[in-house]
């Protein structure tokens, strides 16, 4: 009733309840006259008909530290202002106001302001930021001010992305990244060069504009120096890591300076030196010779001051019975180096137990006796396993080898006539044999699923395997070329053919590091995969090497961003390129488990992926170990999850054989996402009165972190079980794996805990690590006479369309065709890189089908007719030797 009697008593005026008073002057005056003591008089004129006009509205405002702010609005003609904050109104005694009157106009001018503190906006937890407004009242109506957010101010103490060193050449372009702390209002950045700032509006050269980066277009020597990202907003300022930047220059050869006069010995020189210009701050010194000597009387040399011809017979004879000796020493060393290879030759090629294709298979062909002749392109072709070509070199010294096993044969029939266009016979038949204790490969190609007829089926043998301090391997290669693997790791380098020059030999190695990473994660950034280290860093090569590396992510363009880096001299890690990035330099495919690399400098390299959402994820593998305690009733599991790299799980392997623990149940993927959701591990289903668990280890939980950066060490987790008597020898049990919000996997585990009552069964396939080191033709799966066929078809555009661009789309590859265009012969590259991806399966089935398709297509491709074609082929292969 009081409230309705306040309200009628205002008449035609408004009642405020929110304000206990009525609306207009009288109204107005006579509640601020209750609350403060002092009436303004109604004096103060006010012109009817118009609305309030806002002189200064409130301006968005941050909040330092606890410092409240002001504030303000002023407006005329107003009776009354008050402020609204996130749609509710401000309480009258929390407003300051002043009236005063306009001369010029004779209207009413109100000024109020409001205080709003840290606990304010702290407290409110709407949809959008803390915000306040004026409404302003006069005769006619209202008017309301602009929206005035207020926030409170911040800026972190860590950049997302700190500037890395760069060593570029001078002209080089520099490209320094910076992503400043998280901040409100968002932070300024600045760049520093040796602690001074620096001003791009006075160098043309330098761009600070895009995206907080520092971009020096041209490198020049005198941009050598250590850089700053410097951010700051109103609350303070922060400062990045310094990275260096170091431009450097190549050396060059002066030209070579005139022959000298005729020595003594009849010889005369020439010189060149590397100082145009000389190589600065570590650049590469000149290649090649500093100096040359030649014979300089056309062979009329003049030896003791007398003519050739005068010369005695005696020192003829000594001559030459010198070179004879000489040349007879030669030879025996050569037989005995024959022999000592011809003997290695024949154990390396027992291994493989395949009958290669005879010379007399391509010189029987019909096709190649008369090129000209029409291919059947309508042929049909069987295949009931993988092909396996040779050069016809191989074929004695295999079939001689007495290591070979009486398995069965898988025959394989050839009958393309594309193929045989390119000197495969077309009735050849081909005898693939599989080892005993091997299992087929696949894309997870480091475990196999056997099935023995008890009830233990995946106890493994860990004694056979590689401990850590065999993560390294070696072998001499030269101008034949070869591959280099590093058994069950997944890791592997192919040198090609022609990529060491003739007469040359390296011996190169390659490393896996299985300590701590030297690459330091920056930010959301992960590693993906092991650091592999290929050497000697200085050597050179004439053609792109391919190395592959295991990664563990689950490979898609929409979550990850997934960069190869390469580790510098300094020990630092910078960017080579992005996977998905066009570049002439090298060339990333990366394949569900690996990524393959095509380079040209050896050094340390790994995998690293930065999230673009929270659908990335990560394959881990889970297995469960388990093994006796010291006491005889309890028995232990422990339960691994790492990273899906063949290497992470044989270090697992590793540990666990110097413990005593035997793989208990085949391993499993896990799909993790980047959710930052934890990952949960219970045992389940154990048989009750048989066994039992230790209390508080049922279930157990990993933080997010520590399994999304798990390559630092094998993670794990240990669960104590314990038989209620000694005669309980089996057990079985569920452990599930999960992950909050996301995946989980299920590893049953049924076994004897009694070692003599477990079937032992190899668990990592053998092959791969029987020749770590093949060298020469039969480390590839494509004979060299085969390769040359089609690299000299497909190197050069014809009309019928069968140039290396179809090769390579034939082949997946289908992106950074670039690259392979700079390349000396793109077929032979997209052939080195058909060779890393299928080291392991040699399936020459894929690409026979690949030719057979190209050629099939470009017979319709061509207004000419086939013979004409095949003519102008024909003349192609005479001219290049083939």
């Amino acid at each position: 009733m009081g409230t309705a009697a306040a309200g009628g008593g205002c008449g035609a005026r408004r009642w405020l309840p929110w304000l206990g008073l009525c609306f207009w002057a009288a109204g107005a005056a006579a509640a601020r006259g209750a609350d403060n003591g002092e009436v303004l008089p109604d004096s103060i004129p006010s012109a009817p008909g118009t609305l309030p006009h806002f002189i200064e509205e409130p301006e968005d405002a941050y909040i330092i530290k606890s410092n409240p702010i002001a504030l303000r609005c002023k407006a005329r003609p107003a009776m009354q202002i008050f402020f609204k904050c996130n749609g509710e109104w401000v309480h009258q005694n929390e407003h300051v106001s002043e009236e005063s009157l306009d001369e010029s106009s004779g209207l009413k001018v109100r000024e109020v302001f409001i205080n709003v503190t840290r606990q304010q906006v702290e407290d409110f937890h709407g949809p959008e930021d803390y915000w306040c407004q004026c409404v302003a009242w006069s005769h006619l109506g209202t008017s309301k001010s602009r929206k005035a957010s207020v926030r409170i101010a911040y800026l972190r103490k860590n950049f997302e992305q700190d500037p890395q060193g760069r060593e570029v050449p001078i002209e080089g372009m520099i490209v320094l990244h910076c992503r400043p702390p998280e901040g409100v209002p968002a932070a300024e950045v600045e760049w520093l060069k040796n602690e001074e700032p620096i001003d791009s509006a006075q160098d043309e050269n330098i761009d600070t504009r895009a995206d907080h980066n520092l971009i020096i277009r041209q490198a020049r020597l005198s941009d050598s120096g250590n850089y700053t990202c410097m951010a700051a907003n109103i609350v303070a300022k922060r400062r990045s890591l310094s990275a260096t930047v170091v431009v450097y220059v190549d050396g060059s050869w002066e030209v070579w300076s005139e022959w000298s006069v005729c020595s003594p010995e009849c010889e005369h020189l020439r010189i060149r030196e590397c100082t145009a210009p000389p190589p600065r701050n570590g650049g590469k010194f000149c290649e090649g010779l500093s100096q040359e000597s030649e014979n300089c009387t056309d062979g009329l040399c003049i030896l003791d001051k007398k003519p050739l011809h005068e010369i005695k017979p005696q020192s003829i004879e000594n001559a030459s019975d010198i070179a004879l000796y000489s040349g007879l020493g030669a030879a025996i060393v050569a037989v005995a180096v024959l022999v000592i290879g011809v003997t290695l030759y024949r154990r390396s090629h027992s291994d493989y137990g395949v009958d290669v294709i005879d010379s007399s298979a391509l010189t029987g062909n019909s096709l190649l006796l008369n090129p000209a002749m029409q291919p059947d392109l309508t042929v049909s072709r069987t295949y009931s396993g993988p092909i396996c070509l040779q050069d016809p070199l191989d074929k004695e010294l295999m079939t001689e080898s007495s290591l070979f096993n009486p398995l069965s044969d898988i025959k394989v029939k050839v009958q393309s006539s594309f193929m045989v266009s390119l000197g495969v016979s077309e009735r050849a038949e081909y005898h693939g044999k599989n080892h005993s204790g091997t299992f087929p490969h696949g894309n997870n190609r480091g475990f196999s699923t056997i099935h023995p007829r008890n009830k233990t089926p995946y106890i493994q043998n860990l004694s056979s395997l590689p401990t850590r301090t065999e993560l390294r391997t070696t072998g001499v290669f030269g101008h034949l070329g070869g591959r280099l693997v590093m058994p069950n790791t997944g890791v592997s380098l192919l040198i090609p053919h022609g990529a060491i020059p003739e007469e040359n030999s390296w011996e190169i190695y390659m490393s896996i590091n299985q300590g701590e990473p030297s690459l330091q994660s920056d930010g959301s950034e992960v590693l993906l995969s092991p650091e592999v280290t290929c050497g000697p860093p200085d050597m050179l090569v004439t053609t792109p090497f391919a190395l592959t590396i295991p990664h563990c992510a689950d490979v898609s363009s929409e979550h990850w961003n997934i960069h190869l880096k390469k580790r510098t001299q300094q020990g630092k890690w910078e960017e080579v390129m992005s996977v998905e990035d066009e570049s002439t330099s090298c060339y990333c495919l990366l394949d569900p488990f690996a990524c393959h690399v095509l380079l040209d400098s050896f050094g340390t390299y790994a995998l690293t992926g930065e999230p673009i959402t929270d659908c990335a994820v990560k394959q881990l593998k889970v297995a469960v170990f388990g093994c006796m305690s010291c006491n005889s009733l309890d028995y232990n599991l422990r339960v691994y999850c790492v990273d899906n790299t063949p290497c992470a799980f044989q270090e697992v392997v590793s540990d666990e054989r110097h413990q005593g623990g035997q793989l208990l149940e085949e391993p499993k993927l896990l799909h993790f996402k980047g959710n930052t959701f934890s990952l949960q591990i219970s045992v389940l289903d154990i048989p009750p009165f048989l066994w039992r668990i230790k209390p508080f280890t049922a279930c157990q939980e990993v933080p997010f972190s520590r399994v999304w950066s798990s390559n630092r060490q094998p993670l794990h987790c240990a669960f104590s079980l314990e038989r209620y008597t000694p005669t309980t020898t089996q057990l079985s049990c569920k452990i599930c794996i999960r992950q909050l919000k996301g995946h989980e996997q299920i590893l049953q585990v049924q076994t004897s805990i009694l070692e003599s009552e477990r079937e032992t069964i190899t668990f990592f396939a053998q092959e791969d690590s029987t020749f770590p080191a093949q060298t020469g033709p039969k480390a590839f799966k494509i004979p060299y006479s085969i390769r040359q066929r089609i690299c000299a078809t497909f190197d050069t555009p014809n009309a019928k369309g069968k140039d290396w661009q179809m090769l390579a789309q034939k082949n997946s590859i289908n992106r950074n065709l670039s690259y392979f265009a700079t390349q000396s012969s793109p077929s032979a590259v997209i052939l080195n890189l058909w060779e890393a991806r299928h080291q392991q399966d040699g399936d020459l089935d894929s690409l026979a089908c690949a030719l057979e398709e190209i050629g099939r297509t470009h017979t319709k491709l061509s207004n000419i007719t086939e013979s004409q074609l095949e003519e102008a082929d024909f003349n192609y292969s005479r001219q290049n030797g083939l």
